[in-house]
Order: structure tokens, then C-alpha cells, then sequence
């Protein structure tokens, strides 16, 4: 028989931060910056936990070269005392040669960088080869839409077997006990989230999701039970949406539709009534799946839409605002590093965000 949970479950929207006392003089003193040292590959991580989605349009070795900059508060300097880099998740339609140029190119670049693969045949295979062009790469960032298969967990187990060394990201799904059984058979961090993205339409087409915030929390406490790490992939539209990731307890937040529209994302700029856009589309989407697989199955739905994003220009401008937003909401909380802002997480529901008079 069907059941209900009937316990409440809420999503970024949902929810503000309740401020709370604070010693901190300035944004300019918090530390965004975490070390994790990961389960199973126990490689150690030093940067900013944000990661560019491995989407065709966002996670590009473009992105990646921006991104792997030096960042002191929003600003790249090599004498700040403060030096960070974000991470990028290249996406897996890239070939071994253009990685392999890429490496020889921007070797700086390695050290944040995933290699992203689905779970089909050939996919190990492509993985491998990539990861033999590249030895430097420590990354692999297995992705696909429903991660609760049992197939998906051999492949986890598979690649885990292959590649001892490399931290790997596993994911999508949304509930604690699967984030257990993924770190179980070999992930180091599980991406957290099915249908909460801007360009998914999975909860449309299927009925099927769970409220970001809430999956978050669950599956961070199951995560940080096992000394395993979690990504809260999707559903941020604004630098407080990701800071309400961390604060949920996130370790990594991922972002596809806030680094849309930039230089550094693929496609071409598109000119209508004299203002400039750049496609942005769900890698589920009917525009995916003709560019890549010549359409989409007679057995399945797209999942993902297709949107024109007005053209943003470089990625910079919006990295310093989302940097600097996540610094204003520690020093709210009174949290002087990343790492204590969950610690001083109080939520309080609402029932709006702010005021629309001017949206």
C-alpha cells in the first residue's frame, strides 16, 4: 500500500536565517576557505566549496580556467593572504584529445577539476582513457539522474575498483540511506538533488523529488556519519540560496543556472531586439539529447528544458557577488570560517523571502 510522509520537508525558499550575535568587524575576516581530507580516496581538498555544474554550458575547461584563479574577497590578487580557487565539474562530452590539451595547457587547473561520466557502456572506457591523457586528474565525477539504480552502485564499485586513488563524486539522490550505500561501494562525496534545478523538469514529468533544504540536511547527517562528504547540486537562484545550502550542512554546493549566460559558458551569443542572450538548457533536455545522442528515445521523456539566458559577461562579476553574499550571511551568524556556519545555523520559516514590489 502507498504511504505518506507526513513530515515537513522545506526547500531553500522556505526558510531565512535568524541572525545571532557576532564579533566579526567585517566580511572581509571571514574565511570561506575548507580542508577536507575524503573517506575512501583519502586525498585532502583546500578551496572554496563552490562547483560549477558539469552541465555542456557551465562546466567548460573556459569555467575552469576562471575559477581555478586566485580569490580574495571577490577580488584575484597573488599578494592576498587569502588564496582560493573554486571547482569546476568539466562535462563528460569533452574527448580525451581536447583533455589532453588542456592539461598541457593549464596543468594549474588539474588540481580543481572533476572528469565527469555517465554510468552507460563505454562510459568506463572513455573514463579511463581520460584519466591515462591525464594523470594529474584526481577527480571523477560519476553523474546521472537517478542514482538509486543498483546498476549505478556497481559502477560506483567498478570505478571505485579502477581508480583506488581518485576522489569520487557519485550522485544524484536524495534520501540517507542511499547516500550511505553510495559511500559504502566507494564515493567520497554524493551529489545531493533530483529535479531542483532551474532547467529540470524530472518533478514535472514524474512526479518524483524532495525539497532541497530538507535533502540537504538528511543527507549530510547521514554523509558526515560515515566521514563522507555531500553536494547540494541544484535549486540556488541567489548567493542566499547557497549560503542556506552550506548553512543546511552542505559541504560543496554546486551551481548551473547562476553561472549561465557568462563568456565562459558554451553556445553562441543570440541577438533579439537589440539585447544578447546565450542558451541554457537541462542535460536531459531535447536540445542535449539531439546535439549528443540524435534525439530523445521513444522509451523516455526529456527532462529538462531549454531557456534563453540574457548574456551576463564574465563569470567574475557574479562569482564576487556570490562570494561576498555568503561572507555578509557569516558575519549575520557570527561564523568567522565556512566551516562554523552550520554550527551556527538557526532557520526560521516564512512565507516570503522579501519583498517583490520592485522584482
Amino acid at each position: 500500500m502507498p504511504r505518506v510522509d507526513a513530515d515537513l520537508k522545506l526547500d531553500f525558499k522556505d526558510v531565512l536565517f535568524r541572525p545571532k550575535r557576532s564579533s566579526l568587524k567585517s566580511r572581509s575576516e571571514v574565511d570561506l576557505q575548507r580542508t577536507f581530507t575524503f573517506r575512501n580516496s583519502k586525498q585532502t581538498y583546500s578551496g572554496i566549496p563552490i562547483i560549477a555544474a558539469n552541465m555542456d554550458t557551465t562546466g567548460t575547461f573556459e569555467m575552469a580556467r576562471v575559477l581555478s584563479k586566485l580569490w580574495c574577497l571577490g577580488v584575484t590578487s597573488v599578494l592576498c593572504p587569502f588564496q582560493h580557487t573554486l571547482f569546476t565539474a568539466i562535462h563528460k562530452h569533452y574527448t580525451v584529445e581536447e583533455w589532453k590539451n588542456f592539461a598541457a595547457n593549464h596543468p594549474e587547473c588539474l588540481e580543481h577539476v572533476a572528469a565527469s561520466s555517465g554510468s552507460g557502456s563505454g562510459d568506463l572506457d572513455k573514463l579511463c582513457a581520460i584519466a591515462e591523457a591525464v594523470p594529474a586528474l584526481k577527480y571523477i565525477c560519476l553523474d546521472v539522474a537517478n542514482g538509486y539504480s543498483e546498476h549505478f552502485v556497481d559502477f560506483v564499485k567498478a570505478v571505485r575498483g579502477k581508480f583506488p586513488m581518485h576522489t569520487i563524486m557519485a550522485g544524484n539522490v536524495v534520501t540517507g540511506e542511499m547516500v550511505e550505500e553510495l559511500i559504502l561501494s566507494g564515493a567520497d562525496i554524493i551529489k545531493v538533488g533530483i529535479g531542483p534545478g532551474s532547467v529540470c523538469t524530472t518533478r514535472i514529468k514524474t512526479g518524483v523529488g524532495y525539497p532541497q533544504l530538507s535533502a540537504v540536511i538528511e543527507c549530510a547527517d547521514s554523509a558526515h556519519g560515515l566521514k563522507g562528504h555531500i553536494i547540494s547540486d541544484g535549486g540556488c537562484s541567489c548567493p542566499g540560496d547557497v549560503a542556506k545550502a552550506f548553512g543546511a550542512g552542505a559541504d560543496f554546493v554546486m551551481m548551473g543556472g547562476m553561472l549561465a549566460g557568462h563568456d565562459q559558458c558554451l553556445g553562441d551569443l543570440i541577438e533579439k531586439n537589440g539585447k544578447k542572450f546565450k542558451l541554457f538548457y537541462g542535460m536531459s533536455s531535447d536540445t542535449a539529447m539531439k546535439k549528443y545522442v540524435g534525439g530523445v528515445a521513444e522509451y523516455r521523456a526529456s527532462e529538462g528544458r531549454t531557456v534563453e539566458v540574457p548574456y551576463r559577461g564574465d563569470v567574475e562579476s557574479t562569482i564576487r557577488d556570490v562570494l561576498g553574499g555568503v561572507r555578509s550571511t557569516c558575519t549575520y551568524v557570527g561564523a568567522a570560517k565556512l566551516k562554523e556556519l552550520s554550527r551556527r545555523t538557526t532557520f526560521i520559516r516564512v512565507t516570503q523571502q522579501s519583498s517583490q514590489m520592485f522584482a
